[in-house]
Order: structure tokens, then sequence, then C-alpha cells
């Protein structure tokens, strides 16, 4: 059994989080391709779990509060 933990970002970390899941326009071809929404939205997680104890992909969502929800801590 896993031991999951309650964990709360703050207004701040849930913005960059939004922020991060925004499509990059793919302007400037020759230097490759952007990272997809995807890739940047679980970089925004990783640095987040990285900062707050938990491990990333073990992430789930609390009913009521897009603040609020488990992971397992690192």
């Amino acid at each position: 059994m896993d031991s999951r933990k309650r964990f709360t970002m703050t207004q701040a970390d849930y913005d960059a989080i939004l922020e991060a899941c925004r499509p990059v326009p793919a302007i400037a071809l020759q230097c490759g391709m952007p990272a997809s929404p995807q890739e940047n939205a679980n970089a925004a997680w990783a640095r987040l779990g990285e900062a707050m104890g938990f491990h990333w992909q073990t992430v789930l969502p609390v009913h009521g509060s897009p603040l609020a929800f488990t992971a397992i801590p690192s």
C-alpha cells in the first residue's frame, strides 16, 4: 500500500502549471521543435515535486480544490 500524503500548492505554483500547459508557437523551426505542452507540464510538475518533496508522477487531484492533491512523498 502506498503512503500518500496531501499537499497544497500556492496559487503561484498553480499558475505556473497552467502556464506550462499552454501551447508554444513554433516560430523558429531552424532551432528545432519546441517542447510540447505535455513535456512542459511534466517539467513543471517535476520542479514542484522537487521543491515540495513528492514524486511528481504519483500526483492525484483532491476533489473540490484545484490547489490540493495527494502524492507519494520522496
